[in-house]
Order: C-alpha cells, then sequence, then structure tokens
C-alpha cells in the first residue's frame, strides 16, 4: 500500500473539522451500534446510531428517492444498480457525513463528502470473486482497507495502510448488553484505538453504510 501522507496525525476533530466535546458522538464513541430495521413503509433506508449502552448518537439516512425508486425497490432489486446517496447525522439530526455510491454494474465506489461539499475521501470496491475487499482512499492514496472475512456472518477488518487492524465490523460482541441489542437487526463498529482525520470519517462512513452501500450487493450481481 501507498503511504499514509494524506492523514494527519494529533488531536481527532470531528467530520467538519471542529473539535468535538470528549466522548459521546459518532466520532469520539469507541463502539458503534447500528440498528438494520429500514422503514419499509416508506421503503427508504433508514439506520439508528447508538452507542453500546444503548443512547442514541445519531442515524443513516437515504437522501434524493423519489417515488418511482420506491416502487422499483418494492418490486424489484434493481434498486441497487442505481445511484445512493446518504447522510450521516448526529443525535440532533444535523448532516455529518454525505455519501454517494455512484450507479454500478459490478464493482462499488463510495464518494464520502463533508455538509459543505468538500471531500473527505472514497471506498472502493477492489474484486468481485471471493471475499470482498474495498479500498480507503484520500486525495488518490490508499489510507486503509475494509475486508471481509466472512461475507454473510458480517466479519468486516478495517485496516490502516500498513495492514494493522484498527476496526472491526461484526454481528456479534460480547460488551453489549443482551437486554439491550440482539444480532438479529444491529451489527457492531469496534475501533481499537483514536484515528487520526480524516481517516476516523472514513472508518466511520465505511461502517455506518456497509450494508446500504456495499453489503447490498449480495442480493444481486457484484
Amino acid at each position: 500500500m501507498t503511504t499514509q501522507s494524506n492523514v494527519s496525525s494529533g488531536s481527532h476533530p470531528g467530520a467538519d473539522g471542529t473539535e468535538p466535546t470528549p466522548g459521546g458522538t459518532l466520532f469520539t464513541e469507541p463502539v458503534l451500534v447500528v440498528n438494520q430495521k429500514a422503514k419499509l413503509i416508506e421503503l427508504t433506508n433508514e439506520y439508528k446510531v447508538m452507542d453500546q449502552n444503548g443512547r442514541d448518537l445519531g442515524a443513516v439516512v437515504e437522501v434524493g428517492q423519489g417515488v418511482l425508486r420506491k416502487i422499483l425497490r418494492f418490486v424489484s432489486s434493481w434498486d441497487q444498480f442505481l445511484t445512493h446517496r446518504l447522510e450521516i447525522r448526529d443525535a440532533q439530526g444535523r448532516p455529518q457525513l454525505l455519501l454517494t455510491r455512484p450507479a454500478k454494474i459490478f464493482k462499488s465506489r463510495v464518494l464520502v463528502a463533508r455538509p459543505d461539499g468538500s471531500q473527505v475521501g472514497e471506498i472502493v470496491q477492489q474484486n468481485m470473486i471471493g471475499k470482498i475487499n474495498f479500498a480507503i482512499n484520500v486525495d488518490g492514496h490508499q489510507v486503509g482497507a475494509i475486508k471481509a472475512e466472512n461475507w454473510r456472518a458480517w466479519n468486516f477488518a478495517i485496516v490502516d495502510h500498513e495492514g494493522a487492524e484498527i476496526a472491526r465490523i461484526t454481528k456479534t460482541w460480547e460488551g453489549l448488553a443482551k437486554t439491550l441489542f440482539t444480532t438479529a437487526d444491529n451489527y457492531v463498529l469496534q475501533i481499537h484505538r483514536p484515528l487520526p482525520e480524516p481517516l476516523r470519517s472514513l472508518v466511520v462512513a465505511t461502517a455506518l453504510t456497509v450494508d446500504t452501500a456495499l453489503k447490498q450487493d449480495s442480493r444481486g450481481l457484484g
């Protein structure tokens, strides 16, 4: 992989570049739990994001869907090949990251931007056969990767530019209270250590959109 020259060190600001209040946000919590229940009646993907104690931290919301798109999603799986746009919002409903997965036939690519439109980076599918891998890129340089270890069992390792694991996506984690969460409707992002920007935002973007933007490909080609 290439060097990590585009990832700064030091403090860990939020997606908008400002210093967050310590703890309690999408960009400071070491464990994020994503509720996968979509709004089936509205046929819109909207996932809740919580900390490991069940406290709301934000949401992932699909935006820009018209009536025809919702009908297409209801009657077929062709919607997966069209452009998808998602917003990652904080607990107050304010956009933190904007994600666009352009229309595709086989390999996926997700563009990550801040609310003001400035680019953070992109997530690019590397292969189509076997365990799927995605590169995490900033300004054309690879700063990390997401590697599927067991696609259907929801095991993903997120590594840095040197191949060291920095985070993990899984369906199970013994630290979660069984009275609050079930493996049927949730998956977990565990971040092993503080990460510099923009890597932290890209790791959060990768994990919070893996179901809508990436893993949905298991329903069809690519």
